[in-house]
């Protein structure tokens, strides 16, 4: 799914939520009982998969907008934090989980969290396995708003709609940014900036969004 979200260029927007109750409450622990001894080689398997998943949505230019309509636990949490925006219910519940299965976390928590909310933080959800509500998320900077439970979905998809009418290729030059920016040094990401500005001046809507603000009208963009 996300090779196609990458490689279509008729999505421009994409939302990820759960089916049921919650979210997700992350991997199947009793799969990892039962594999044994196969259990390491198991989640080597599953890690390969969720985190080129991961990748693949963060890299390419369509935003991705999360809705949480429940439980947010262990790889369902990681997999959250990971999404450009995200929604979620007033029933929303985050949870990193992992240590208490004695486990170490996976899904890009570790790489996000501590960026988003500080390392402090990020140490004190994965080592005491504080559950946040909704609202704490909200606080912290995890989520971008909180809606009611009937509504999130509705909410999600409505931001997605907007900006599948944008101009996708300057949001991917967005996410790139923000990504490069917690690595780069100044000049290094005052560079970045300067040549991603400049290309997009050469793309479709780069040209409609100029013509537009011209002659004061509203751009209408093809995401190329």
């Amino acid at each position: 799914v996300s090779i196609r979200c990458d490689e279509d260029p008729n999505i421009r927007a994409a939302v990820l939520t759960g089916a049921g109750r919650f979210f997700s409450a992350g991997g199947d622990v009793s799969s990892f009982g039962a594999a044994g001894n196969g259990a390491a080689a198991l989640i080597k398997e599953m890690t390969m998969y969720f985190h080129a998943t991961i990748s693949r949505l963060n890299r390419m230019d369509a935003p991705v907008v999360c809705a949480v309509n429940g439980m947010a636990a262990g790889a369902g949490f990681s997999f959250a934090v990971s999404c450009d925006l995200v929604i979620a219910a007033e029933s929303a519940v985050f949870l990193s989980a992992y240590t208490a299965a004695a486990l170490s976390p996976d899904g890009s928590s570790t790489y996000f969290l501590p960026r988003q909310i500080g390392m402090k933080r990020t140490a004190e959800l994965m080592l005491t396995n504080r559950r946040l509500s909704a609202q704490e998320a909200l606080d912290w900077g995890i989520v971008n708003r909180v809606v009611p439970d009937e509504e999130v979905l509705g909410a999600a998809q409505g931001l997605a709609r907007d900006l599948a009418a944008g101009p996708t290729l300057a949001y991917g030059a967005v996410k790139h940014l923000l990504h490069e920016s917690l690595t780069s040094s100044l000049e290094t990401q005052m560079e970045t900036e300067a040549r991603l500005i400049a290309d997009m001046t050469r793309t479709d809507d780069g040209k409609e969004g100029i013509t537009a603000f011209l002659n004061k009208r509203s751009p209408k963009f093809r995401g190329t």
